[in-house]
């Protein structure tokens, strides 16, 4: 008997239906029914920090929207008209060590915890959250966490871990070429410098460049240099190991130019009075003084001196430890002092008004941590534009 041939028939016919049929186009769902996508990727374009990470979540859509390098780039371009100032605060836990990376608000005084920092290469043992240096490029929304020091055996670590307030994450970058701890960090035109650290047996400076993802030597410290405070003010950036004890010599400091690519010594008023943590706004070099109440006062280039800030010290109910930043300028110039628990005082700089001999004036608000981090002190604070 023939075999029969119904089923041959069948396939060859559903073969060429499939030839002649119109390929299958998979719709896409727009972002926001009702609007054309590129409207729609302009509102997504105003999700403030951090809901742009988390409305990756909404729908694939978004996710494919949120994620693409287009809009990325939008986003980078459109930054400085669209992202707000956030105050970045490292943190550690005072009986764990745990550290803590958190960004408050200060329009809304509402606090963002960020994901967890990744643990540096090298530090799977305890680590001293201050032997950590940190810098930011604010008008990219990107921080750096920079060396530290594991404190069971007093290593220095070559961390480099990067934020992105754009993604809200962290990854891992090229590490340091010299492990460092106690040092300083600073960034100029786009780029990270990393000098000194230790207890100033470290003079090698190294510039870090994100886009390449590579460190390059930079000119050397004439001394090497422990980090008391450091400040990156215009393209240069001073670095001061303050004064010690028994304070029967002079403090240390010195300058980088990076234009030029050198060092040269600090100024004698600049580095005798340099006696807190620094705040840098509207192109001027403050500080929050260490000792008595917290006064404020600002370096005058043209005299080498230090003048007080008129409008009182820093609110009782900030509590020491300081960690200070500063950002804006003019009518939105402010210093950031965050205390322990997270309290942080938010001063206003009111530009000096009259004649000569006028000076600024600091107006202070407070903004109250919330109890969870009552446990908390701070070793860092940077302003991010995210």
């Amino acid at each position: 008997m023939p075999p029969r041939s119904e089923p041959m028939e069948t396939a060859a016919a559903e073969e060429e239906e499939t030839r002649g049929a119109e390929p299958k186009v998979e719709e896409m769902e727009p972002l926001i029914p009702g609007l054309p996508d590129e409207v729609a990727e302009q509102c997504l374009l105003h999700l403030p920090f951090p809901y742009q990470s988390l409305a990756r979540s909404v729908s694939s859509s978004w996710n494919r929207a949120l994620s693409s390098p287009s809009f990325i780039r939008s986003k980078a371009k459109a930054a400085a008209a669209l992202s707000l100032p956030y105050l970045f605060v490292f943190a550690f836990d005072r009986s764990t060590l745990r550290l803590q990376w958190q960004a408050l608000d200060c329009r809304t005084s509402r606090w963002f915890v960020l994901p967890p920092m990744p643990l540096p290469a090298g530090g799977d043992g305890p680590l001293c959250p201050p032997a950590f240096a940190c810098a930011a490029i604010p008008s990219r929304g990107e921080l750096y966490v920079l060396g530290g020091m594991r404190a069971d055996t007093q290593s220095p670590l070559q961390t480099l871990l990067a934020y992105r307030a754009a993604t809200n994450s962290w990854s891992a970058a090229a590490p340091m070429p010299t492990p460092r701890c106690f040092f300083a960090a600073g960034a100029i035109g786009g780029r990270i410098f990393a000098a000194g650290g230790d207890d100033g047996g470290i003079s090698a400076v190294e510039c870090y460049d994100p886009a390449a993802d590579r460190w390059a030597p930079a000119a050397g410290m004439r001394r090497g240099m422990a980090r008391y405070d450091a400040a990156v003010v215009g393209r240069r950036m001073y670095v001061t190991e303050g004064w010690t004890w028994p304070f029967d010599s002079l403090p240390r400091g010195g300058v980088y130019d990076a234009d030029r690519d050198a060092w040269e010594e600090m100024r004698v008023g600049m580095r005798e009075g340099w006696t807190g943590a620094s705040a840098v706004v509207g192109g001027r070099l403050f500080v929050v003084s260490e000792c008595g109440d917290g006064r404020v006062k600002a370096y005058d280039e043209g005299t080498d001196r230090w003048r007080a800030v008129a409008g009182g010290a820093v609110p009782a109910e900030v509590k020491r430890p300081y960690a200070v930043t500063g950002g804006g300028a003019g009518e939105d110039g402010r210093i950031y002092v965050v205390g322990s628990g997270l309290d942080v005082g938010v001063g206003t700089v009111v530009p000096a008004a009259g004649g000569r001999g006028a000076v600024e004036r600091v107006e202070w608000q407070v903004v109250k941590g919330p109890p969870a981090f009552a446990d908390l002190a701070p070793c860092n604070a940077l302003v991010l534009y995210a």
